[in-house]
């Protein structure tokens, strides 16, 4: 019986006798972990091939010594559109010492995972590869392979396309980061011992819009607490210390708060050690998903096309539709008003809460069964925007089922 096509195939052929590989994507953390599944593609196709991740000044910290399909990290000087700082230019002696320096490391493939190219193909191509691939938007210029950009398509599955062009067929969909025995240490150090179910909120998000409000994450955290979990808030930066500092306001509950106080490889090890991890579409979230930690993520349904999670036994989406700014009405799916109010915060506490509960049932992911179970505490649907959770009472979630 012949065997029916893969999925997601390749549209190029196998570059032959490639000893150097060079990959840009040097933005966020959750950009990196959308990229992991297209770098495994590249390692499986190019076994012996030597990978270079050219990335942001962060990317070191995180990668360098962990297991991965990199080999190295080499970070890439300020360029507009690819690595904004000021003074910023194509044309910097910084930018022509590097671009001279990568080109002495004779690259067989060089590819573009950053964008659509009107910036990073410029860059890519100045490293002075064999071949170059990566995406094209309208009027970016053109490496040797390509393909569209299509802003409606999943990050994960743009990333595999590709590296498809030079023959690197997916091998997981799933990203997946490994934990070190540094970043248990780190978290041991930082976490007290019990045996309660840990829960890590993260209220942040680098878009304001993204961001449920800390009195939502405040009244989840004490339903949660008051059904055994230990909670631990983390993030770093002023606007999560802020949003911490509004959550502990608002609630009595007890919390671990680890905002500022984790390296990256830290931060791995803590959600890592979580049975559930509760954010925004942020890269905390993203990285909790990488180290196999089940996820329930706040998202703008735009966001979720992009960058949600491909699967739901493990990682659930409480979605907002909204794209009108609440403050003067703009479509912000044309264009950003600038007033970045959240447009997530009509989310109801009880949507996240009943999928929250479900992961957390009997050590792990419900499954067909749970469709019907009991939940011990729920909220009631009169109010849900005062996220007050002594509004909950015992019975059936309402919207359970929607959750799932």
């Amino acid at each position: 019986m012949p065997r029916s096509p893969a999925p997601l195939g390749t549209a190029g052929d196998l570059v032959p006798d490639v000893a150097r590989i060079a990959v840009l994507r040097a933005n966020w953390l959750g950009d990196l972990v959308l990229t992991l599944p297209a770098l495994a593609a590249l390692r499986a196709a190019y076994p012996d091939a030597e990978m270079t991740y050219l990335g942001a000044p962060w990317h070191p910290d995180l990668m360098d010594g962990r297991p991965g399909p990199w080999d190295r990290v080499v970070v890439v000087p300020p360029w507009p559109g690819v690595r904004d700082a000021p003074g910023a230019a194509r044309d910097s002696a910084e930018v022509r010492r590097f671009l001279a320096a990568q080109r002495r490391e004779g690259y067989d493939l060089a590819l573009q995972l950053h964008g659509g190219g009107g910036n990073s193909n410029p860059f890519v191509a100045g490293l002075g590869a064999r071949v170059t691939a990566g995406a094209r938007d309208t009027g970016a210029p053109a490496l040797d392979r390509w393909l569209p950009y299509a802003h409606e398509q999943h990050e994960v599955l743009r990333c595999l396309e590709v590296v498809g062009l030079v023959g690197a067929a997916p091998v997981t969909l799933e990203p997946r980061l490994a934990v070190t025995p540094e970043d248990a240490a780190a978290a041991a150090g930082v976490l007290p011992p019990g045996p309660e179910p840990l829960v890590a909120l993260h209220a942040g998000a680098n878009d304001p819009r993204r961001r449920w409000p800390a009195a939502s994450f405040a009244a989840l955290a004490g339903v949660l607490a008051g059904e055994g979990a230990r909670v631990a808030l983390v993030g770093s930066g002023d606007d999560d210390r802020r949003a911490a500092d509004a959550i502990r306001a608002a609630t009595a509950a007890p919390l671990i708060d680890l905002v500022g106080r984790l390296s990256l490889g830290a931060l791995a090890g803590v959600l890592a050690r979580c049975r559930l991890v509760v954010a925004n579409d942020s890269g905390p979230r993203h990285l909790a998903e990488a180290v196999g930690t089940a996820t329930v993520g706040v998202f703008l349904q735009r966001n979720l096309l992009n960058a949600g999670p491909l699967t739901r036994r493990r990682h659930r989406v409480a979605v907002s539709t909204g794209t009108d700014c609440p403050v003067c009405g703009t479509d912000q799916s044309r264009s950003r008003c600038g007033h970045d109010r959240s447009l997530v915060s009509g989310v109801p506490v009880a949507t996240v809460l009943a999928a929250a509960l479900d992961l957390l049932e009997d050590g792990g992911p419900a499954v067909s069964p749970a469709a019907t179970a009991s939940v011990r505490l729920v909220c009631t649907s009169a109010d849900l925007h005062d996220a007050d959770p002594r509004k909950c009472t015992e019975g059936q979630q309402p919207g359970r089922r929607a959750a799932r």
